[in-house]
């Protein structure tokens, strides 16, 4: 008797071994590198730690998915965690995601210490404890992609911008009413991409999912798979662009108290108040610098706080 209960419990563990063996096989799918198949041969899926979530590959997958994809691996130390992870004030980490794959309104990554982000998945609110409280999920409706340009040819303004907006609308998939403006200053080009709650329908790209896409792209680090290669052709000549920043502009204003701020970011926001107040125009340039040295001292403080 004994005997038998244990070849069952062998072919028990068995079974388990080879369904994790099966559920471990890469999927075809070109919106997601590393798809997952179910034991049966079904998916595509996007494997969450234990949980596996199938994909639409004719979409883009949800930020919040891969985010929390991403920072698996690295919480179990199976891997390095890569430089290129995510840009924001609070790097990379473990969201809790809706079942459609939308950021849950308070995040908390598995400690008692919460806070509020946007649809994006950026902090907008102080941190708290672990009874802190978020009405809603504040829509992002503003993403701004910041790049530098990496050539020294002299290209026309409209043919980057041509060559920009046919590469966004074709690679992932967002329609062109979405893209508000692309400039090309020097050697920096700026992307707008704007969608408000009011104008998304249920099934268009959501902007946020776009900036993080085109930010691992442009940094070698694709989440579309390898066999279609991110490349910006201006002219039938390739045309490289590097350094890539994302900005995120919600809906309603953010919460994060002036008291939590070192004194070099209150001054830079008196600086663009007073300059908004007075009525003068920033370039896109001079605006950059602003919001680039309250990122440096958001990020400075951070580590201060962590340390």
């Amino acid at each position: 008797m004994k005997t038998s209960s244990m070849l069952s419990l062998a072919a028990a563990l068995l079974c388990f071994t080879l369904l994790g063996q099966a559920l471990s096989q890469s999927c075809n799918c070109k919106t997601l590198v590393n798809a997952k198949c179910d034991a049966d041969g079904t998916g595509p899926n996007i494997q969450l730690g234990t949980d596996l979530k199938p994909v639409d590959c004719n979409k883009l997958v949800p930020k919040c998915w891969l985010m929390k994809r991403e920072s698996i691996p690295t919480k179990s130390g199976k891997r390095q965690r890569p430089a290129s992870a995510l840009v924001d004030n609070d790097g990379l980490y473990n969201p809790d995601c809706e079942d459609n794959g939308t950021f849950k309104a308070r995040q908390c990554n598995n400690t008692d210490t919460c806070w509020c982000v946007n649809s994006a998945g950026v902090r907008r609110t102080d941190k708290g404890d672990k009874n802190w409280k978020c009405s809603e999920l504040v829509r992002t409706f503003w993403v701004m992609v910041e790049m530098k340009r990496n050539d020294t040819d002299k290209v026309a303004d409209g043919a980057i911008k041509g060559a920009l907006e046919s590469l966004i609308t074709s690679r992932y998939n967002l329609p062109a009413k979405y893209i508000d403006g692309i400039e090309v200053e020097e050697n920096f080009i700026y992307i707008d991409l704007k969608q408000n709650s009011s104008v998304k329908q249920a099934n268009d790209v959501d902007i946020a999912d776009v900036g993080y896409y085109m930010e691992k792209d442009i940094k070698g680090d694709p989440i579309i798979t390898s066999d279609v290669p991110f490349q910006l052709v201006v002219n039938g000549k390739s045309f490289g662009v590097k350094e890539p920043v994302i900005y995120y502009i919600d809906e309603k204003p953010h919460e994060i108290s002036m008291k939590h701020l070192t004194p070099g970011v209150i001054a830079v926001i008196v600086v663009v108040i007073v300059a908004i107040i007075a009525g003068i125009v920033l370039t896109r340039r001079k605006r950059g610098r602003y919001e680039k040295a309250e990122m440096k001292e958001m990020n400075e403080m951070q580590k201060e706080l962590n340390s």
